[in-house]
């Protein structure tokens, strides 16, 4: 008895959790409609003042080509345009990155290549570095597997509309959206934030952040701020609010992308998650105490905390999954049943992140029906990444440092382009031993599903059925890979 009513106790905290996050969308979605007509203002016209582009790599053999060739072929006069790549490599990405270097230079470009010895700082050390000798007005930064567009620096700089607008991010656009259901659900997951939150943020006058590549920064804005910081693992985040606590303002195109390759292979996306997810805790911990010692408006510190803070929620999707399957006895064994009408209330938080999602594909996208389709398999997933992302947060609340380990980029962007073995990155990827617990929540979950089918739990069972789905959908792909690289490298 007393173990029950602990269980019950602590599941329904865990639900209390994610009810208050999960409805968020319904503010999101309240200030989407109050703040519609707000636009960034603009010059008409844009001083041609210096640009420095800077390109952070790091064993990017297969994709740098792409990108240097992309940045050459920006529209902006070549006396006015200065490029770093900062290179961190440690393989043949060198050698690639040299010749290329030569060869835009012989055609009149101003390209350096600054290849660093050590990876000391990760990027935010390769991006403090260049910002040294860096000698544009303006700093516009792109990750490897970003392919910005001909016009973006006239896009882009025409919104530095007076001294304190610091950043202009731009959105991000999926190169490789089509390629499997595993990149068409990382987009739907990605358009929420770069649709939505960033939009509404940004129009509603709260912060917003930098999101590490596809954006200008003003110099002076990074300097004034403090500079890029590497005790975090969101660099990106960590500078954007220290730079809207000093009064800088940012500015978000919505409707100006910056198109990027997507993570084709679960390992790879495992990685960039724990990455996000520890580094905004660790942002977390160190900016909110500034934020609320700050005298910006209690609406702004309000929205920074739930912005800071919401990768909390995945310990208490983690514990929601696991206390699921007892819960299913207890109900059935106990004098508990009224408390699951109660539950039911819950439905309420899964209600608000489908209407969230659903209007980031309608506001940019004509075919949204197709796309919001698979927001029952994204929920499955973000399931599925519980115990992956809580590892990170916990891990970043116990200030536990690690790498900064990059997301492979396997230039992968052709529905039915196969990833190849000979691909040296793939044959990198680790399988993290958490994998298998991911394994065994899947069997545990398919038990939760069995008993809510034995007792007619119809209410419980979708709910059971996508913690099974997420778990052993990303358990098993991640396996799946790491038997298929081994088979092709054996042939």
């Amino acid at each position: 008895m007393i173990f029950d009513e602990i269980v019950l106790f602590v599941y329904i905290i865990s639900l209390s959790v994610l009810l208050f996050f999960g409805s968020h969308g319904f503010v999101m979605m309240y200030y989407h409609h109050k703040y519609r007509k707000n636009f960034p203002k603009q010059k008409a016209e844009h001083d041609e003042d210096l640009v420095t582009i800077q390109l952070p790599l790091y064993n990017e053999m297969y994709v740098v080509e792409r990108l240097v060739t992309a940045v050459c072929e920006i529209d902006y006069p070549k006396d006015k345009l200065e490029i770093q790549v900062l290179d961190d490599s440690t393989d043949e990405t060198v050698d690639v990155v040299a010749r290329l270097v030569k060869e835009k230079q012989e055609l009149g470009f101003d390209i350096q290549h600054l290849h660093r010895a050590s990876r000391e700082g990760f990027k935010a050390g390769a991006l403090k570095e260049g910002l040294k000798t860096a000698k544009g007005k303006y700093i516009a930064i792109f990750d490897a597997d970003f392919i910005p567009k001909k016009d973006f620096l006239r896009n882009t700089l025409r919104y530095f509309s007076d001294d304190k607008i610091g950043m202009v991010q731009t959105r991000w656009e999926h190169l490789n959206e089509d390629y499997s259901l595993l990149t068409k659900i990382q987009a739907l997951a990605l358009d929420g934030h770069f649709v939505i939150e960033q939009t509404v943020r940004n129009k509603a006058g709260f912060f917003i952040n930098f999101n590490g590549t596809g954006g200008v920064w003003k110099k002076e804005c990074i300097e004034d701020a403090g500079n890029w910081h590497a005790d975090t693992l969101t660099e990106d985040l960590d500078l954007s609010y220290r730079a809207q606590l000093k009064g800088w303002r940012f500015v978000y195109l919505r409707d100006f992308t910056t198109p990027a390759e997507l993570p084709a292979e679960m390992n790879a996306l495992k990685a960039q998650q724990f990455r996000w997810t520890k580094g905004a805790v660790e942002t977390a911990k160190k900016i909110l105490p500034l934020v609320w010692k700050s005298n910006i408006p209690m609406r702004i510190k309000l929205q920074s905390t739930f912005h800071l803070s919401n990768n909390i929620v995945f310990p208490f999707i983690l514990l929601a999954g696991i206390l699921n399957v007892p819960l299913i006895f207890i109900k059935n064994a106990g004098p508990y049943w009224h408390f699951f009408n109660f539950m039911a209330l819950f439905v309420v938080a899964f209600l608000s992140s489908f209407i969230f999602y659903l209007f980031s594909q309608k506001d940019v996208h004509t075919d949204w029906r197709k796309k919001i389709a698979l927001f029952p398999l994204f929920m499955a997933g973000s399931m599925g990444f519980a115990l992956n992302n809580t590892r990170a947060v916990v891990e970043g609340l116990m200030s536990r440092k690690s790498e900064f380990v990059r997301t492979p980029k396997f230039k992968v962007v052709v529905k039915g382009e196969a990833l190849s073995a000979k691909n040296k990155y793939l044959a990198k990827t680790k399988i993290q031993p958490s994998t298998y617990v991911e394994l065994l929540l899947a069997v545990y979950c398919l038990i939760g599903v069995s008993a809510s089918i034995y007792f007619m739990e119809i209410a419980a069972l979708p709910f059971q059925l996508m913690f099974f789905i997420g778990f052993a959908t990303v358990s098993i792909m991640s396996l799946r890979q790491a038997l298929i690289k081994r088979h092709r490298l054996t042939e």
